[in-house]
C-alpha cells in the first residue's frame, strides 16, 4: 500500500513539475508549482521525514507561492 502510495506522489511531483515548466499562465504555473511541492511534502511525510515535510509544505508551498502570488497581482499593468 505505501508502496502504491508513494508512486502516485512520484507521479504527480514530476506531472507538475512539468506543468510548472511547460505552461504560459503565471497563476496556472504558481498553483502547479504548490501541487507539486505538497506532493513532495506529502513523499517526505511518507519516508517519515517529518521536519523536512514540514519544512517543504510551510516554506514552498505556503511563503513561496504566497510571495509569487503576491508579486502577479502586484505588476499585473491594466489594460489600455
Amino acid at each position: 500500500m505505501e508502496y502504491a502510495v508513494a508512486l502516485i506522489l512520484m507521479a504527480l511531483a514530476i506531472i507538475f513539475a512539468i506543468l510548472t515548466i511547460e505552461l504560459k499562465d503565471l497563476v496556472y504555473m504558481v498553483f502547479s508549482f504548490a501541487i507539486m511541492s505538497v506532493a513532495i511534502g506529502s513523499f517526505y511525510f511518507l519516508l517519515n521525514a517529518v521536519y523536512l515535510g514540514m519544512f517543504q509544505m510551510l516554506v514552498y508551498a505556503g511563503a513561496v507561492v504566497a510571495m509569487a502570488i503576491a508579486a502577479i497581482i502586484l505588476t499585473r499593468g491594466r489594460e489600455e
